[in-house]
């Protein structure tokens, strides 16, 4: 792993946060890092800006994902990042939000150490804290919340069995990415194990971008909600006191 320092030497890999959204949430460290690389490989939920702060001279390969339509597998997109480090490029790997928070870094970190590759990790504000500072709200608040857990809608093969029972709890918050497809298993079961329907919660649209948006509802009537308004992926579910915190412009 590597740590501090400007340099980019050839053969090394840089994974790399985005952030949420807005360029100007994006880490000097990052900014570097693109100025100096000389291919790119970028996700869906990086904004065009913030591509376009590499010189133009780097190559640029879209592997983006969306809900059933993967550019490239997974597989491939970490065996790619290895051909190019071992062509001896310096070689940008750009994930939205962070790239340990649901963003399958380490999947790809590991291919690359188990060959030998130098690996640099660039931390990026994950979807919660952009959502949370953009709509006005704190994901921890003594009154309300002591813990904030992120958890993901679905695992590996789709399914949604989660430790409802560990979610279930007061005064902490829960961060679901990728929920929005399972949001009545998700209401209902977090009600069955004990959660009060009347619990604040909120769908975040785009979270830091120019078209963001919040959906407030409660826990009972969240599947309602979501499907008044027609709310699609990226969105960000957040359940707990503290949403009723929110701004709601």
């Amino acid at each position: 792993m590597l740590s501090r320092g400007s340099e980019f030497p050839a053969g090394r890999v840089a994974l790399i946060g985005a952030g949420p959204g807005d360029p100007e949430l994006l880490t000097l460290k990052a900014y570097r890092r693109l100025q100096q690389a000389e291919v790119m490989l970028y996700d869906n939920l990086v904004s065009p800006e913030i591509v376009d702060f590499c010189p133009s001279t780097v190559e640029r390969i879209y592997v983006g994902k969306s809900a059933g339509n993967h550019t490239l597998p997974q597989e491939e997109i970490s065996r790619r990042l290895l051909d190019l480090a071992r062509a001896s490029r310096r070689v940008v790997r750009l994930k939205g939000g962070d790239p340990f928070v649901f963003g399958r870094g380490g999947e790809e970190m590991a291919l690359l150490v188990e060959h030998g590759i130098e690996v640099e990790i660039v931390p990026g504000i994950t979807a919660a804290l952009g959502a949370a500072a953009a709509f006005g709200f704190p994901l921890t608040h003594r009154d309300h919340a002591q813990s904030c857990v992120f958890v993901t809608g679905h695992y590996k093969d789709h399914s949604i069995d989660l430790n409802w029972q560990a979610l279930a709890q007061p005064q902490q918050t829960i961060a679901i990415y990728m929920g929005v497809k399972g949001l009545d298993i998700i209401a209902r079961q977090l009600q069955a194990h004990g959660l009060p329907g009347t619990t604040p919660a909120a769908l975040i649209y785009r979270a830091t971008w120019p078209n963001q948006k919040i959906y407030p509802a409660t826990l009972a009537t969240l599947p309602e909600v979501a499907r008044r308004h027609a709310v699609a992926p990226p969105a960000l579910l957040v359940i707990g006191d503290v949403v009723a915190l929110a701004e709601n412009p």
